[in-house]
């Protein structure tokens, strides 16, 4: 058997408040790794999946077909024509169920770790259809804005109906962005399973006002218009209720000076845009509100522009 490859995909903030399913940030500091050799089985097995603690995971599964990891790097391996078998090794860095992508951040390592196994290793904007393809099994959709951004790194625009292209979306110099995350769980699935299914014109209208504008303002590094724009009035007023901290956790993030603050993903986790100046103050004041409610959490701070996935190590 061949040596290990490891592939690091840091973890995601999805939506960014304006663009539900088609905006996404990668996250700097908090990722998951996958380590990937070939061997003379045949197709994709893992040997262990590891949690944040470095012990056995006590939930998620070893097997092939029910894992976004081996999914995502099965899939790869098929189409490229991979000969005999993979085996993986999988270490979660990311929680479970914490809208920081962690589906996606599996799926993702997996697949560029596995990339590095072939022969004639494919790019970057190649390896987005096997990454989604393990996301589709965990969340139920098809939908890039976690995937994305961990396997390119940065702010990206990847609505559904422009896939497989997706647009790195210029970000201003100076802004930071800040994630709590709760110890609490939201399922994707059942989030996105419970969403209205339809809207009125009036917020349809507002909401695309806000995603344009906030493009614009991220493009031109105009500050104060990030700050005007950077809103959620279609999916944050649904999904909120089952954060208990969030109106305390979001309204300590605005008095603390950040520019907005919204769900990450489907929550419980929640993002600020802030200045970098001021991005350890809002952490802190987020933290402070969410222990408040009795809710333990962490938090990152991260830049606008993190590095997406990548092979770290060989051996």
């Amino acid at each position: 058997m061949s040596e290990w490859v490891t592939a690091f995909a840091p973890a995601s903030i999805g939506n960014v408040a304006v663009g539900f399913d088609m905006l996404g940030l990668a996250l700097e500091g908090a990722g998951d790794r996958v380590q990937a050799r070939r061997t003379d089985g045949d197709g994709v097995t893992i040997a262990e999946v590891r949690g944040l603690d470095g012990e056995v995971h006590p939930y998620l599964s070893t097997d092939p077909k029910a894992n976004t990891a081996s999914i995502a790097a099965q899939a790869l391996w098929d189409a490229q024509g991979g000969t005999r078998g993979v085996e993986l090794k999988v270490h979660k860095g990311v929680p479970l169920q914490s809208g920081m992508g962690s589906s996606a951040a599996s799926a993702v390592a997996a697949v560029v770790a596995t990339n590095a196994l072939l022969d004639e290793p494919l790019g970057p904007a190649q390896l987005l259809a096997y990454g989604l393809i393990g996301e589709q099994f965990a969340s139920g959709g098809l939908h890039a804005d976690n995937v994305a951004p961990s396997l390119f790194g940065g702010l990206v625009l990847c609505p559904q109906v422009l896939l497989p292209d997706v647009v790195r979306v210029p970000v201003p110099d100076g802004v930071s962005a800040v994630l709590v995350h709760p110890d609490l769980q939201v399922n994707t699935a059942h989030a996105r399973k419970a969403l209205a299914g339809g809207y009125s014109m009036s917020d349809w209208l507002a909401q695309q006002g806000l995603l344009a504008g906030f493009l614009v303002a991220c493009a031109e590094g105009d500050v104060d218009l990030i700050g005007k724009t950077l809103k959620d009035v279609v999916i944050e007023p649904q999904r909120k209720a089952s954060v208990p901290c969030f109106d305390a956790v979001k309204g300590a993030a605005l008095k603390s000076g950040a520019l907005g603050c919204s769900l990450s993903g489907s929550g419980p986790s929640l993002f600020a845009l802030c200045s970098e100046s001021r991005a350890r103050n809002v952490a802190s004041a987020m933290e402070q509100a969410c222990r408040s409610q009795g809710i333990a959490c962490e938090s990152w701070v991260s830049t606008l522009s993190a590095p997406g996935a990548r092979v770290e190590a060989d051996g």
